[in-house]
Parts: C-alpha cells; structure tokens; sequence
C-alpha cells in the first residue's frame, strides 16, 4: 500500500475507528509501543544514561572478569534513538561517550586486532556525519580533537583515515 492510498483509508475512518486501530497497533507491536512511550514522556536523559552504562558495561564490566567490547551494542542504542527522533544533541554525546570508552580501554588495553580499529573508524566516521548533518560541529569540535589526539598518541594504524575524516569536520 503507498503512502497516498494509506491517507485516502484514513479520510474514510471515522476518528473512533482511528482510536481503535492505533490502540490495536499499541497492543499488537512493541515497536509501535516504544514510539509512542517516547513521544509521550520521552525522558531523554534516563535513556542516555542507560545507554551509556550498557556501553561502559562492555569495556569495563563490574559483574564478569572479561569484557566483551562489543561495537554492536552502542550501535543498536544509537541507531534506536535516531529511529525515535531522539535530540541530536544528547544523541551526539552518546556517540562521543562511545568512541572515548573505547579509547580508554585501548589505552589501558593495547589492540592487535584490526577489527577493532575498523569498528572505532567505522564509529568515527557516522559521528563526524552525525554531527555535520545537523549543524553540531562547533559544540563539539574540542572532544572529537581530543579523541583523535589521543589515537596518534597511542600510534593506531589506521591514524591517517581518522585524520581524513577529521578534515570533514
């Protein structure tokens, strides 16, 4: 069904059948149920701060010895939130918060796998995007400098793309 045909079944509906079926949808998919628990008391700050200790949680665990270090993790948080139409804002500082918690564990922890470099260039790059599309660059220009100051102090591989994509900033 297009877009236009799916307004010209809503003309039709009367505004108690409108009330049933977004109720149905509310019940029946929980991704209709979070839109709308967001929309209506969005409590940006409490889901950030979840996020963030989910992420933290995967580099310097307090229950288990080994961390995981999983980019997967942040990535679905951060992805989810621009799905909800979450404040660029406070969603920038998750992607920064990210790549930091990241770099503090490759610092304490030297990486050898090329993996993870890619997956921290990979980050690097939405972030400088993220930031660039919706206006944030001076807001956080000092933190992203300090990032990538700190990637040539621990002499990455891959320091010349960071510095790549720094230019688009």
């Amino acid at each position: 069904m297009s877009k236009r045909e799916l307004k010209k079944y809503l003309e039709q509906l009367s505004n108690e059948h409108l009330q049933e079926q977004i109720i149905e949808l509310y019940e029946k998919f929980p991704l209709v149920k979070v839109y709308y628990d967001f929309v209506f008391k969005p409590n940006e700050d409490k889901l950030i701060d979840e996020a963030k200790a989910k992420i933290l949680n995967e580099y310097f665990p307090t229950k288990r010895r080994k961390p995981k270090t999983r980019r997967s993790i942040a990535q679905k948080s951060i992805k989810h939130f621009i799905n909800l139409g979450m404040d660029a804002f406070l969603l920038s500082d998750l992607m920064l918060f990210n790549l930091e918690v990241m770099l503090k564990y490759s610092k304490q922890k030297p990486q050898t796998s090329d993996a993870f470099y890619k997956s921290f260039l990979s980050s690097f790059g939405q972030l400088i995007t993220y930031l660039t599309e919706n206006g944030l660059t001076a807001n956080y220009r000092d933190r992203v400098e300090a990032a990538v100051l700190e990637i040539s102090r621990q002499n990455w591989p891959n320091l010349f793309a960071f510095e790549l994509i720094m230019e688009r900033l």
